[in-house]
Order: structure tokens, then sequence, then C-alpha cells
């Protein structure tokens, strides 16, 4: 699968967070999100595993019982079903796979 940056649309998950979904294949999916400065993504916690990468930006992300302030070119990962949430300290774009894919991420 290719996909130019010109495919695809955003759309609102929640207020000040917006996903796209980029390429995905039989067991990863690749989705980038912008998230406005204040924003936050409540506790939630998903049967994926996700891989996480900070392209622009700086937020707290907490995943189980530890926090993390996050900058730029800094990574993650979460195993599936463990609780996370993050909060955007300033306007932020973060890349993430998750695996197996979400099939509420492909149109």
């Amino acid at each position: 699968m290719f996909v130019k940056s010109s495919e695809g649309k955003y759309k609102a998950l929640i207020q000040g967070v917006n996903q796209k979904t980029l390429a995905h294949g039989k067991r990863t999916l690749m989705s980038e999100f912008v998230l406005k400065k204040g924003s936050v993504v409540p506790a939630h916690r998903h049967p994926y595993e996700q891989t996480g990468y900070l392209v622009k930006g700086k937020m707290i992300l907490k995943i189980g019982n530890k926090e993390y302030e996050v900058c730029e070119g800094d990574s993650w990962c979460i195993e599936e079903n463990i609780e996370h949430s993050a909060k955007a300290l300033e306007d932020s774009i973060a890349i993430e796979v998750f695996s197996p894919p979400r099939k509420d991420y492909l149109e």
C-alpha cells in the first residue's frame, strides 16, 4: 500500500484532537494525530498495542501509573489493555502505529 500525503481526511475524535489514518496492512495501522494545545485524551484502554513518535510539540503522556513529559523526537510503546491518557502542552503532532489494525480507524 502507498498513500500520498494529500489522501485521506482528518476526523475529530474529541475536542482539539484530530486523527487521520495513513497506511495500513494486515497487522498494523499508522495514524497521524493533531492535538491542539490544552486538549486532553481521557484515560482509556483498548486491545491494540500502540507505538508512537512525537513529531512536533510537547505533551504529558500517562501510561499505567507513570507520567512522562514527551518532547519532539520522543517515542513510546503501550501494551494492549494498559490504561493511558495524554494532555497537549503545545500544539502537537504524533504518529502512532496500532497492532492489530484498528477497525474504527479504517474508512
